[in-house]
C-alpha cells in the first residue's frame, strides 16, 4: 500500500503539468481576446508575435505583416490597411464571446524586424493564417497558410472568404462596413443644391426646354446623323478616306455595304439641304405675302431639291454602276 501511495505521489506533478498546459493555452487566448475587444487588430511586436503563434494552441491567428512607413514605399500596404481593419473589427465585434477562436494581429516592419528576417521576407504585405494545432479544429499541417497578394489590392470580403474556406468549422461573422457619413452628407448637400438651382433657374430654363422648334432641330439633326451611317462607321471602324489607286483620294467607297467617314458627312449634308428645302417649301414659302417673291422662292427651292436629288442618285450610281435610276443634271 505504501508503494502505491509513493507511485501516485510521483504521478501527481505530471498530471498537474498535463492539466496546466491546455489551461495556459486557454488563458493565452482569453488574454489576447480581451485585448482585441477593445482594440483590434492587435498591434504586435517580435515577442507578442512569437507568443501568439507558438504551438500548441487551440485557436487560430491571422497576422498581417506590413510596412506602413512612407519611407518603405509600400503602396499596397497602405491601401490594404483600411480593409484589414474593417475585417478584424467586424469579426471581433460579431464574435465577442470568442466562439470562433480567431485572433487578428498586425506586425509592422518597424516593430518586427527580427520576425521579418526569420521568415526571410523581402516584400510586404504578407498575410499568414495559423490554424489551431490542438483541439477539435486542429489541422494536420503546422506551417501557416499564406494569402497571395500578387493579383493586387484585396477587399475585406475577399479575405473573409479565404479565411472561411481555410477554417470551415465554427462561426464566421460577416464583414460590416461602417456607415460613410461624409458621403451621405455630401450627397444630401448636392441634392439640395441641385433642387435650389432648379427652382431658381426654372423661369429661365423651362421656356427653352419647352420650345418645340429647338426639339424639332435636335430631332432632325439626330435623324440625319444616324440615317447617313454614323453608327455604321463606329461599329465597322471605317476609314475617313482612302486612296483611289491612281495617286488621288477616293471619297466614296464602292458597294452599298462599304462607306468612308467623309462619305457619311457628305451624305448627311445632302440630306440636311433636302430637309431644309422641304421645310421651307412647306412652312416658309406659303407665309410670304409678296406673290412674286413667293414664286421665285418656289422655283429656287424646287431647283435646290432637284439638284441635290440628282447628285444623290449620281453617288448611288458611283457606288454601284448597276443602279438603274438617274436624274438630270447629274
Amino acid at each position: 500500500m505504501r508503494l502505491l501511495n509513493l507511485f501516485t505521489a510521483a504521478l501527481l506533478p505530471l498530471a498537474a503539468l498535463a492539466a496546466k498546459k491546455p489551461a495556459a493555452e486557454t488563458d493565452r487566448f482569453q488574454t489576447y481576446h480581451s485585448q482585441a475587444l477593445s482594440s483590434t487588430p492587435l498591434k504586435l511586436n517580435d515577442n507578442s508575435y512569437a507568443e501568439l503563434t507558438s504551438a500548441p494552441r487551440d485557436y487560430a491567428v491571422t497576422v498581417l505583416l506590413t510596412a506602413l512607413e512612407p519611407k518603405f514605399g509600400c503602396q499596397l500596404c497602405r491601401e490594404f490597411e483600411p480593409e484589414w481593419e474593417i475585417l478584424a473589427k467586424s469579426w471581433t465585434k460579431g464574435d465577442k464571446k470568442g466562439e470562433s477562436r480567431m485572433l487578428f494581429g498586425t506586425l509592422d516592419f518597424l516593430d518586427g524586424r527580427a520576425t521579418f528576417q526569420s521568415l526571410m521576407l523581402q516584400t510586404a504585405p504578407v498575410l499568414l493564417l495559423f490554424p489551431p494545432t490542438t483541439g477539435p479544429n486542429a489541422r494536420v499541417e503546422f506551417q501557416p497558410l499564406r494569402f497571395d497578394f500578387t493579383t493586387g489590392g484585396q477587399s475585406a470580403e475577399l479575405i473573409h472568404s479565404w479565411i472561411s474556406r481555410q477554417l470551415p468549422e465554427g462561426p464566421h461573422p460577416p464583414v460590416v462596413r461602417p456607415v460613410n457619413y461624409v458621403w451621405g452628407i455630401s450627397l444630401t448637400v448636392a441634392l439640395l443644391g441641385l433642387v435650389s438651382f432648379a427652382a431658381v433657374a426654372a423661369p429661365y430654363v423651362m421656356p427653352i426646354i419647352q420650345n418645340r422648334n429647338l426639339w424639332a432641330a435636335f430631332s432632325l439633326i439626330a435623324v440625319l446623323l444616324f440615317t447617313s451611317g454614323h453608327m455604321f462607321n463606329h461599329i465597322r471602324k471605317a476609314p475617313y478616306v482612302a486612296g483611289d489607286g491612281r495617286g488621288g483620294i477616293a471619297y466614296f467607297a464602292g458597294g452599298f455595304q462599304n462607306q468612308f467617314g467623309l462619305e457619311t458627312q457628305i451624305i448627311a449634308a445632302i440630306y440636311g439641304i433636302l430637309s431644309f428645302a422641304a421645310i421651307s417649301l412647306a412652312l416658309k414659302v406659303p407665309r410670304m405675302s409678296d406673290p412674286k417673291a413667293q414664286q421665285v422662292a418656289v422655283f429656287v427651292w424646287a431647283g435646290v431639291m432637284m439638284g441635290m436629288y440628282s447628285f444623290l442618285l449620281s453617288i448611288f450610281r458611283m457606288k454601284n454602276a448597276a443602279y438603274p435610276f438617274w436624274l438630270p443634271p447629274f
